[in-house]
């Protein structure tokens, strides 16, 4: 098999954390030697137990390798490992980085300066007016957003973007083959075709499953140079990406609460 079978393969591997990953890389430092690993060797891996050799060594997840390497090449796809020079170098920096990244786009723009904007699903108009207000702001500079193509802020933030001229990346919790939320698909359509690009660690044909978005908020503020919230509930997946951001060391910026502004009196 060529390179591209092996990776898609250890991406595919379930619940094979980047972690262990980096574990059994740093052993065999590839995945074909993985491929051919037996149960006693996996099993002197730290942190490999039963469950997850069992895992490895399933044929389950080496079937159809030929087929999904198809499909990205027709869909136009790429996947960067971590070993490849257009890995970006931001994520280079976690702990628990992606071992492998499924790109649809312009992959250059994933080394570039970037903020991203992250905010509630259910936003106020005040959300929405200041979201439309930065990304057009942030477009007329050239620095490009990233967010996570979800209903609400994310979506806003992309699309006021790409109004303003801009480049913006989405980053999701899915296969690049399966859109969701679905009502954006079109949106992810106008991301490609305008420079931008879409991104995710999942292979093709993953769901998506709600473990997935903590995931996907660590890489949308780990690609990024800083974090823009714009408005959030204190338990929310926007409040995640700001706990990740924290512990990344990224800048954070809060928009305000919406204040009226008093009136003014008239002296006499």
């Amino acid at each position: 098999m060529n390179d591209l079978l092996y990776w898609i393969w250890f991406s595919r591997i379930k619940n094979l954390g980047s972690i262990r990953k980096q574990k059994l890389l740093e052993k065999y430092h590839h995945p074909n030697k993985i491929w051919k690993c037996n149960r006693e060797e996996l099993l002197q891996i730290e942190g490999i137990g039963e469950e997850t050799a069992q895992n490895i060594l399933s044929h389950t997840y080496k079937e159809g390798l030929e087929e999904m390497a198809n499909k990205m090449k027709k869909e136009k796809i790429e996947l960067i490992t971590i070993f490849d020079e257009e890995y970006p170098e931001t994520l280079k920096q976690l702990y628990d980085k992606p071992i492998s990244l499924y790109v649809k786009g312009n992959k250059k723009i994933l080394n570039e300066f970037c903020l991203a904007m992250i905010g509630c699903r259910e936003n106020s108009s005040y959300g929405k007016q200041m979201a439309t207000a930065i990304a057009r702001g942030l477009a007329r500079q050239k620095i490009t957003t990233i967010s996570g193509l979800a209903r609400g802020i994310d979506g806003i933030s992309h699309k006021e973007t790409l109004q303003a001229g801009g480049r913006t990346i989405a980053v999701i919790g899915s296969g690049l083959d399966i859109i969701y939320p679905y009502e954006n698909e079109k949106l992810a359509k106008e991301i490609i075709q305008k420079d931008g690009a879409l991104v995710s660690e999942y292979p093709l044909g993953t769901k998506p499953e709600r473990l997935h978005f903590p995931a996907r908020n660590r890489m949308i503020s780990g690609l990024s140079s800083g974090v823009i919230v714009i408005e959030a509930k204190k338990k929310s997946g926007t409040m995640t990406t700001v706990d990740f951001a924290l512990e990344q060391g990224k800048t954070i910026f809060a928009i305000p609460r919406k204040y009226h502004k008093p009136k003014c009196r008239r002296h006499k």
